[in-house]
């Protein structure tokens, strides 16, 4: 067996303990991640920005001593700014853009001994719950290629799930982080509006939808990384309330009996697949047995409001990203230069005036206000991620004469996960199962708006009692 394949699905914890015991450097960490990259990556088309003589520079170098210092790690190519790298955002418009500086997140990152090695594919801007763009073709899934990988972080997730490195960036507008966790059998969590920083160049993303974090393997993974950068930056509009621990010490302790909703009915309407609704009741199966008091409960939403406010939000964002964007590169947008959904949404968005703009954030509001109100009464709320197992490649794609296809198709498919985003609430997607075609099917938590540790406690627990990080995808060797 290769020494990549050695370390391949050690978590990034356990991986910077060998470095901090001397049983291995920085440098071969990064040579092991890199050699798995060069071999597996072409079946599955995760990385497109290798970054390895940088890598091998920092890995060779001091480093910061941090919690996860020589760690290999990937970056979404979208969100995160690494300052002299390439940033296309899955974009031919953007293929030649290059941000300045480091994003605040990065610089937390690095901080905290992470050494980048790549970038990871995304769709375009990031709109689609998949991540097939024009530009740099279809991430593949690792549990089956043919199926799509969730987005908007699938590059980022095929990565972790295939074992080229322990964990890696992802960001969340609409479930991109818990999505692709959901469809590569990883931990994805959505952290607190503003508990990580989207800084320096805006103070928040599309009012706040948009959150930054990672996709894991393990729960004390992504518990240490959000100690590492979670926390506001000088002049952020607001930030989340500071946790009463580190998120580290939450692992592994007691949750207490916790009072537990669960919903297998999705908010919209739309018939959620057997798999899903297997999952969810296998799951609250297994926290009674666990001595948590589960019931069937949801909040009182009305889907089809949600979901035509929360496009028209969306919309909104993608006309403000490409035109802020126009206004950074100075480059003219033009039709010719993105895919026919993302031209779709941006006139949508820049023909919504601003009085139905704020009447889209009221109706959102007032669902979040029925979110909170839901949670005084329970300390979880336990859902399917998604409605489905992970799709074949081509599910979302938009036809010519149909440009918005795809957005509706992905609202259909994704009717869990946005209410996180607009409430701000915290949620984690945990891989608690996979079916008969072994693919994985995620379970959704959402907690109480700043109480993560809540959610990592209860992870940690299930973690325990039905262990995944040892399941091996067949594209892994």
């Amino acid at each position: 067996m290769a020494f990549s394949d050695e370390l391949a699905f050690m978590d990034a914890t356990a991986q910077a303990a060998l470095v901090r015991q001397g049983e291995c450097t920085p440098l071969e960490l990064v040579d092991a991640a890199i050699e798995r990259i060069e071999r597996i990556n072409p079946h599955i088309n995760a990385v497109i920005t290798p970054l390895y003589d940088g890598a091998r520079a920092a890995a060779s170098g001091p480093l910061p001593d941090g919690p996860f210092k020589g760690v290999p790690f990937l970056l979404k190519d979208l969100g995160a700014a690494l300052g002299g790298v390439r940033q296309a955002s899955g974009s031919a418009w953007l293929s030649d853009f290059v941000p300045r500086d480091d994003g605040t997140l990065v610089e937390r990152q690095k901080a905290a001994g992470l050494v980048i090695v790549g970038k990871t594919n995304a769709p375009e801007l990031g709109i689609l719950p998949t991540t097939e763009p024009a530009l740099f073709g279809p991430s593949r899934n690792p549990w089956d290629t043919g199926r799509s990988t969730g987005g908007s972080s699938g590059g980022s997730a095929a990565a972790v799930a295939a074992g080229l490195v322990p964990m890696a960036h992802a960001n969340d507008g609409g479930g991109s982080i818990r999505i692709p966790a959901a469809c590569c059998g990883l931990v994805g969590l959505k952290p607190t509006r503003a508990r990580t920083p989207v800084g320096p160049e805006v103070g928040d993303i599309m009012g706040g939808l948009v959150c930054e974090h990672a996709v894991t393997r393990t729960v004390r993974d992504c518990a240490a990384l959000l100690d590492a950068t979670a926390g506001p930056s000088v002049g952020d509009p607001y930030w989340a309330p500071p946790p009463g621990r580190p998120f580290s010490q939450e692992v592994g302790a007691d949750p207490g009996q916790l009072r537990v909703a669960f919903a297998t009915r999705a908010p919209n309407g739309v018939p959620v697949h057997a798999d899903n609704i297997k999952a969810v009741e296998e799951t609250a199966k297994l926290l009674a047995d666990l001595g948590h008091v589960v019931e069937e409960a949801s909040p009182s939403i009305d889907g089809n409001m949600f979901t035509q406010a929360f496009i028209g939000v969306w919309a909104s964002g993608i006309g403000w990203n490409i035109d802020a964007l126009a206004f950074v590169t100075g480059k003219k947008p033009t039709r010719d230069q993105f895919e026919p959904l993302t031209w779709g949404l941006y006139e949508m968005g820049r023909g919504t005036n601003a009085p139905t703009y704020l009447l889209a954030w009221t109706g959102l509001q007032q669902i979040s206000r029925q979110m909170g109100h839901f949670l005084a009464g329970y300390d979880v709320w336990l859902t399917p991620t998604l409605v489905e197992p992970p799709p074949p490649l081509g599910t979302f794609n938009s036809p010519p004469d149909n440009p918005l296809f795809g957005l509706f198709r992905a609202a259909a498919y994704v009717p869990f996960t946005p209410l996180a985003n607009v409430s701000g609430l915290p949620a984690i997607s945990l891989p608690l199962m996979w079916n008969e075609q072994n693919l994985p099917v995620g379970v959704q938590f959402y907690g109480r708006f700043g109480d993560e540790a809540t959610l990592l406690r209860l992870a940690s627990q299930l973690e325990q009692a039905r262990p995944w990080a040892n399941r091996r995808p067949p594209v892994s060797a």
